[in-house]
């Protein structure tokens, strides 16, 4: 047999650049996915008053944010989405929609938006709905317009402590949340999902002496807990239904929406679509209580009230949550003389960044999170993941916030668990 050297080298050669290009392509697949950023306000054309809690999408994506208190947002997204449509949604306002491309130009965007001109001045009387009607139709259908099929939530969560009128204490986590549908629970006070931990990170005030006034309770399962339409939570007594009034009817993401509202021990406000009576839309809030909560170090406490807000968004044709936010407080008064001592106040959010529908991903036992507080469930900062993470955008309340924290040193230092 010949030996032939030259096709010895060829097929060396060709050999090699096979290894090359696999490994070419394994390192792709292996880097990082690269991020765009995009920035802006929102603002109302007319006054420039700022939009707070507007929805901040990619149209026909899963993907989104909200602006701040500011009306402030920043947004990343995934590089091949540059030629998507950035839409900006807001109740009683006109959609704002615009190539990516367009917007990834300047440092800063400024999105004017109008207000709906079919936002309604009264409500119609001859319409034959009334609000607890619409109330009603919108209860029996939660299990055609929200999901009836597994699906994964990638979230951000975040909660505050405040002891007399000062931040003590900040945690923040990069969450997945598993579903397995939303049919009626057997028991509405024990939570359906699944969590995994991603990231935490925690200020130094959860290891203070402030910490021992808050209740020692995995706080993201307490806020899952309060989706009403998750948890069936929604008064549907007929005596609460006679009650619920209809407001003026507005208008969101290119829809006529009812607006009802229950005044009596508490307040809600429910926002609903008219074409398929799906609740986009939900306010609560309850005032002080006179019972006593509990006792603590000479000290007795009383719920002083609650106000809770949450957003649900459109994808693939049903309503998934986009955004729950929950603020709670507690006064505090001396056992014997009943004197006034202080308030504590707790701040909890949760921003869906992205929604998985129909899934086939789990969340198993070994890595869900656990019932007991997250901030013993904590793990080493990872600061290069926060680096590019959807947050939501500080405003001068965070700063203030910011301030308070950092009496104990550097926050990103406290993230890293260093001392001081």
């Amino acid at each position: 047999m010949r030996f032939d050297k030259s096709s010895r080298i060829v097929n060396f050669d060709w050999r090699m650049k096979r290894l090359l290009l696999l490994g070419m392509v394994l390192i792709g697949f292996m880097a990082p996915a690269q991020k765009l950023l995009v920035t802006g306000s929102v603002v109302d054309k007319e006054t420039r008053e700022p939009l707070p809690f507007a929805t901040v999408s990619v149209k026909g994506k899963s993907i989104g944010t909200i602006t701040n208190l500011e009306g402030s947002f920043d947004f990343y997204i995934p590089d091949d989405y540059r030629n998507e449509i950035l839409v900006i949604s807001m109740l009683g306002y006109n959609n704002f929609e615009s190539p990516l491309w367009s917007l990834l130009a300047e440092q800063t965007i400024t999105i004017e938006m109008n207000k709906s001109t079919t936002v309604l001045d009264e409500v119609v009387v001859s319409e034959q709905y009334s609000g607890g009607d619409i109330l009603r139709i919108a209860l029996s259908r939660i299990e055609s317009n929200y999901p009836m099929k597994p699906f994964m939530l990638e979230g951000f969560y975040r909660d505050i402590r405040k002891v007399a009128g000062t931040y003590v204490s900040l945690l923040e986590a990069a969450v997945k949340i598993y579903d397995q549908d939303y049919s009626a629970p057997r028991n509405k006070m024990r939570l359906r999902e699944r969590v995994k931990l991603i990231e935490v990170r925690k200020s130094l005030g959860y290891d203070s002496k402030f910490a021992y006034y808050f209740d020692q309770v995995n706080f993201l399962e307490d806020l899952l807990l309060h989706n009403d339409v998750r948890y069936r939570q929604i008064d549907s007594r007929e005596e609460t239904l006679e009650r619920v009034v209809r407001l003026p009817d507005s208008y969101f993401n290119g829809d006529e929406i009812y607006v009802l509202e229950y005044d009596r021990d508490y307040k809600l406000r429910l926002y609903i679509d008219k074409t398929n009576f799906a609740i986009i839309h939900l306010e609560y809030e309850i005032g002080e209580g006179l019972n006593i909560i509990e006792k603590k170090r000479n000290l007795m406490s009383r719920f002083s009230g609650l106000k809770k807000s949450i957003d649900f968004r459109t994808v693939e044709g049903k309503l998934y949550p986009s955004y729950i936010t929950i603020n709670s407080r507690v006064t505090w008064y001396d056992v014997d003389t009943n004197e006034f001592k202080f308030e504590t106040e707790l701040i909890q959010q949760l921003l869906v960044n992205d929604v998985k529908p129909n899934t086939t991903d789990r969340i198993n036992s070994t890595e869900k999170m656990r019932s007991y507080s997250l901030q013993y469930q904590d793990r080493p900062y990872n600061k290069e993941f926060w680096n590019n993470y959807n947050v939501i955008k500080d405003t001068p309340l965070d700063r203030k916030i910011l301030n308070d924290l950092e009496k104990g040193g550097p926050l990103q230092k406290q993230f890293e668990g260093a001392s001081f």
